[in-house]
């Protein structure tokens, strides 16, 4: 197993931090899941594969539903379903 050693600006540990606690994982373990994930070559594709849905389709769902509101798909906004 290799190791890796990684600095990182105060503001960003404390964020993966805080989503490590989340997750309710260790800061090592949640940078670890992270990293896989990152290196995953089949999320690569999936996320490719989605942005290249969603510009296809986007004409269609916006037809069908209206247009996107960020504001109201925020979560924890009031507007928000």
């Amino acid at each position: 197993m290799k190791q890796l050693n990684v600095r990182l600006d105060d503001s960003i540990h404390a964020a993966l931090e805080q989503r490590a606690e989340a997750a309710g994982m260790s800061l090592p373990d949640y940078a670890r899941k992270v990293l896989a994930e990152e290196a995953d070559e089949r999320r690569e594709r999936f996320l490719t594969a989605a942005a290249h849905f969603a510009q296809a389709w986007a004409p269609a769902f916006e037809a069908e539903f209206g247009p996107y509101h960020k504001e109201a798909a925020r979560p924890g906004t009031a507007d928000a379903a």
